[in-house]
């Protein structure tokens, strides 16, 4: 079993020991964290919902993200991913939630959000706790680290060993 399905695998028995779901809002991951999750058998009981929102619109559209928000700070930001994670869990009966957005590359990146930039945010009841992470290697590599903090972060959220470090 590679790192991550055992990172899935792990968040599914703190979830069920604790009677609750996740659901996920995924950007530049593409629906990796919800396939990651997926992989193992019964996440039925503990995955809620996946949104894999990649345009902006859609951001909008599935999860709420204001317009003006996007238009504001971007995809890539705290704020944002604040919004999508909020979004997926007024969507859905999950207690928890996990939004990613970021630069995976090999393009896109500014001076100010270079490839590799990635914002994730824990979400459970009213918290919400945001960090921005500055990953190297190909996309495929910014891709799976992603993955693998957001479950993670999640594992830690479940608890309570999670705080705001921004």
């Amino acid at each position: 079993m590679d790192h991550i399905t055992q990172l899935a695998a792990t968040l599914g028995q703190r979830l069920l020991e604790a009677g609750a779901q996740v659901s996920t809002a995924e950007s530049c991951t593409g629906g990796g964290i919800a396939e990651a999750i997926t992989r193992i058998p019964g996440s039925s009981a503990w995955f809620e919902a996946g949104y894999v929102t990649y345009s902006n619109h859609q951001k909008t559209q599935q999860l709420g993200v204001p317009q003006a928000l996007l238009g504001r700070v971007g995809a890539v930001s705290r704020e944002v991913v604040e919004a999508m994670a909020r979004g997926a869990q007024t969507n859905s009966t999950a207690r928890f939630s996990v939004a990613v957005s970021g630069v995976a590359g090999p393009d896109g990146g500014s001076p100010e959000k270079p490839v590799g930039t990635v914002w994730i945010c824990w979400g459970a009841a009213e918290q919400l706790i945001a960090e921005r992470f500055q990953f190297d290697g190909d996309r495929d590599s910014v891709r799976r680290q992603t993955v693998k903090a957001a479950l993670e972060g999640l594992i830690r959220l479940t608890v309570g060993e999670i705080q705001n470090r921004g």
